[in-house]
């Protein structure tokens, strides 16, 4: 009996994990090929320097979670990608709490880009 409320509590934490902060936007990757070239936004990548260095995509910037944010223009967009969308859902949220306005995350971050 416990062992099913160990698995119901793990599947409510990954799920609230992964829901949008509020105030943020996400969009797909295939949305993102249309913006890539837009000079209003900021393209952040939060994954780790060796994960940025093995595949990546050129207009984005490598600043690994956990990083200050803080010197980030708050006057442009700022789209944030990672792997799969977790850790770039985490950083939309610290970019929201130091006063980041317009913020996107994009859903299903590296894994799901066929660039």
């Amino acid at each position: 009996m416990e062992i099913w409320l160990v698995i119901a509590i793990a599947i409510v934490f990954i799920i609230w994990r992964m829901r949008p902060v509020k105030g943020t936007k996400t969009i797909s990757t295939d949305a993102l090929k249309g913006i890539l070239n837009d000079k209003d936004k900021v393209f952040v990548d939060v994954r780790t320097t060796g994960e940025y260095k093995a595949r990546n995509i050129r207009q984005f910037k490598n600043i690994p979670l956990g990083s200050d944010l803080s010197k980030l223009p708050k006057d442009k967009e700022i789209v944030v990608i990672c792997q799969s969308g977790m850790r770039s859902a985490q950083a939309c949220k610290q970019l929201k709490k130091l006063g980041y306005e317009n913020v996107t995350n994009v859903r299903g971050g590296m894994s799901a880009w066929r660039g």
